[in-house]
Formats: C-alpha cells, structure tokens, sequence
C-alpha cells in the first residue's frame, strides 16, 4: 500500500482547555505542509453554527443529565462522524476528530461507525492550573460567550468541565492510542495494536516544539541599566519608553496574539507600548522568565559586588554558568523554569503565527539556548542587545534564527 493509499482518523480526547485543539492544528499543518490531505472535524464549531438558538455557553447545557442536550450533542458528534468518514472516503487522507470525547460511551460509537480505516486516539492530560486558567480565559472571548461577563462566562466554562469530568473515562479499551502531557510534549503512554500509517511523523510533532514566529526581545532601557545595577524591579527611564514605543510601531503590522513577560515592570512597560499598536494582544506575566535573583547581590553594580565581595565576583568569573548567587540563584538553576515558561508560551499560542517574549539578558539567554546548541560555559555570554531582536522559526521543517534591528 502506497502513501497516499493510507488513511487514519485521528480522534482526540480530553477535557476542555488541555490543549487538543491545538494538537489538532499542529497535525494538520505538518501533513498539509507535507501535501498529505487533512482536514479537522470540530464538534464546537459544528454546534456554534447549527444551534444559534441554544444557549450553549451555559453549562447546563453539558450537564449529563440534560437529556435534551445531551442527545443534540451527540447528533452534532455523529454529524461529524459521518463528514469525517465521507471525506476519507473521497479527497482526503487524515480526519481529525476535535471534541472532548471523554465519555467510553461515545469513543465506542466512533469505533463503530469509523470502521474503514485505521484509529489512533490522541489524550491531552495537562495539570497545570495557571495555563488551564490562562486557557479558559482565552476560550471566553468567543463570541458564543458575548452575553456574558468575564467572570461569569469563566465560571459557566469551569462547571461545564466539571460535567465533562462526571463522565470521564481514560483511555485503555481502545486498540491505538497515546496519551500526552499537552504542556510539556511528552508521550506518557500509548498503545499500538494495528499498523499505523503516518504514526512516526506523528509522534515526532507531538513531541517537537513548534513555533512559527516568536519574537524574543529584551526590555528597553530601565534606570537599572543606567546605574549599571543587577536584578530589583526599576521601571523603563524615558529613553526605555521612546524604545517601546518604536517597538510598537515596529510590529504595528504584525499580528501579536501573546506577549509573554516576566513579572518586572520594565518587562510589562515594554510590552504596553507594543500592545498599544495591536488589535487583539493580552499580556501574560509569567514568573518563569524573571530575571536571575541575585541573593544579597541585588540591586548593587558589578564594581560594588567587585570591591565588598571580591569571593563573589572572582567565584562567579571563574564559572558564569554554575556559580549560584548566595541566597539567589545562577544560569544553572534557572534552566527548568525557563523551560516551563517556553512550555507554557507554546500551549497558549494555539494556531497563532506570532508570538512574543519580552524578557531580561540572562533570561533570554536562557531561552536562547533552548533552540541553540551552546556549551554551557558559552550560554552566559550570548549576545543580547536592547536595540535588536531574535526572530525564530522553529517546525519540524524549518529552523530560522535571525537577530535583527527594529527602527
């Protein structure tokens, strides 16, 4: 059987906000960039068009003892089923089945119907509340929850989880499946029974980093860098804000979706000024790209540090990378949570081309190296401008690292 000759359906499972419908546009965008036909079959968009009627956004409307709805819900899956099976049938190779499909009940009915091609059941489990936060609050701003307020359309979305999770059920019985931490691409478990067309270019996205556009910047200037002092919290000097504000009429024509930050006001500064020139940008703060606290170095220069702790100063020339600040931390220690906080920036981006990171030198020089093969000894010492920019590309396909001047 030839290449073309193999057709799968893919179905995810889990529960809202853990990442699937992201999976699904990053299979989608690998097999159609690799001219392999694939389409998503979204059962919350096929809801959102044929029931403008129904109050979907409330959460009784999952409640499983809603029989009602239950029963329309399960018409819109079979819906779907049908179009996704009719689809391979003719042009297609790869349906991807998009809803939460957590109930055993429904995974058994799409066995039954999809019984022409091979299935793999894709399970995205993510634990960590501040990115499910983070998500619900990005999900809310759908239209299908206009008539609501933040708030109130946060907690209608948190109890419809909650119903979902009533009838929660993991995968096991199923012949083929993976189950994936969403957040940290990592395969926690799977099962192959059948042969699986496409399985190794398939496993390999889920576990890559996929970035098609992220701007990585450092703040503009603050009156830290002025004085020449390491770590605390100062602001952008006036000098910084004319920086920022160039920045924004840089990217003015970019779309930025996400710009991630660290919790310091000169990084949250900058990324307003870029904000002020975007349509639809949120700003997220996020403590894994704080700059290295420096201990009982804070806030001092290096010439003080070289004149009152001489042991400090030559310790820590001696060894850039290992050397960890007394009651602080060093480039050694922060190499988890700069990695968590790449995690966190990748999952919330969704189907977005640009995203961007405003961050500090020994944190972007962290990041850096994430996508960069540098020695450890070298990581301390990568170049890192505040009148320049890294652009970075990084799929499966395409690697690109650029650093460029903003006007």
């Amino acid at each position: 059987m030839g290449p073309k000759d193999e057709k799968l359906y893919i179905v995810m499972v889990g529960l809202p906000s853990q990442g699937k419908s992201t999976v699904a546009f990053r299979l989608q965008d690998v097999f159609r960039r690799n001219a392999i036909p694939t389409r998503i079959f979204n059962n919350g968009v096929l809801r959102r068009k044929y029931s403008p009627h129904i109050d979907t956004w409330s959460s009784e409307f999952y409640n499983p003892a809603n029989e009602e709805a239950v029963e329309l819900r399960k018409q819109f899956a079979l819906t779907n089923i049908r179009n996704a099976r009719r689809y391979l049938n003719s042009q297609g190779q790869v349906a991807i089945l998009d809803a939460t499909n957590v109930g055993r009940e429904r995974r058994q009915i799409i066995q039954e119907q999809l019984n022409d091609h091979p299935i793999l059941f894709i399970q995205c489990v993510n634990n960590d509340k501040e990115i499910v936060e983070l998500s619900i609050r990005y999900k809310v701003k759908s239209s299908e929850f206009d008539v609501l307020s933040e708030k109130d359309a946060v907690h209608e979305f948190k109890k419809r989880i909650e119903y979902y999770r009533m009838i929660y059920d993991d995968l096991g019985t199923e012949k083929n499946y993976l189950r994936m931490d969403s957040l940290h691409n990592k395969i926690i478990e799977e099962q192959l029974v059948d042969q699986m067309p496409l399985y190794s270019r398939i496993r390999d996205c889920l576990v890559t980093d996929v970035v098609k556009g992220l701007f990585l910047l450092r703040h503009t200037e603050s009156f830290y860098n002025v004085e020449d002092r390491i770590g605390g919290d100062a602001g952008l000097t006036p000098k910084g804000q004319e920086q920022a504000s160039a920045l924004g009429r840089f990217f003015r024509k970019k779309k930025i979706s996400y710009i991630f930050t660290s919790e310091k006001k000169r990084t949250i500064q900058t990324a307003q000024m870029i904000k002020s020139r975007q349509d639809d940008c949120t700003i997220v703060p996020l403590e894994e790209f704080n700059e290295i606290f420096s201990g009982i170095c804070e806030g001092m220069s290096y010439d003080e540090i070289q004149k009152t702790m001489p042991d400090v100063y030559s310790d820590r020339k001696a060894d850039k990378y290992n050397y960890v600040y007394p009651e602080g931390e060093g480039y050694i220690t922060m190499k988890e949570r700069i990695k968590i906080g790449i995690k966190k920036a990748f999952f919330l981006n969704r189907k977005t081309d640009n995203i961007m990171i405003i961050g500090h030198r020994a944190v972007n020089r962290m990041i850096l190296s994430h996508f960069l093969y540098r020695r450890e000894e070298d990581v301390p010492y990568i170049y890192i401008p505040q009148d320049k920019f890294y652009h970075i590309v990084a799929t499966q396909d395409r690697k690109v690292f650029e650093l460029k001047k903003y006007q």
